[in-house]
């Protein structure tokens, strides 16, 4: 049994070489982690930064907590 890790990627699996195997074989893949949609304009939590956001927050007029709240709430 031979085990890889690759990235998956536009529907492929991307392996770091070529497989010298030449038949056609069975194969399991296994998603190791949360797959991240960055197409939206939610946080990235692998790029997030609390200095970042404190530096595009400082001229936001109402409560942070609130607009997450009614952000969750409107997620439901």
């Amino acid at each position: 049994m031979l085990a890889l890790k690759g990235i998956y990627e536009n529907g492929s699996v991307i392996l770091p070489f070529t497989v010298p195997i030449k038949k056609r074989m069975e194969v399991v893949v296994t998603f190791l982690e949360e797959i991240v949609d960055t197409s939206t304009d939610k946080v990235n939590m692998k790029s997030f930064s609390f200095v970042k956001s404190r530096e595009i927050l400082k001229d936001y007029q109402g409560s942070f907590a609130d607009a997450v709240i009614e952000e969750r709430r409107s997620d439901v």
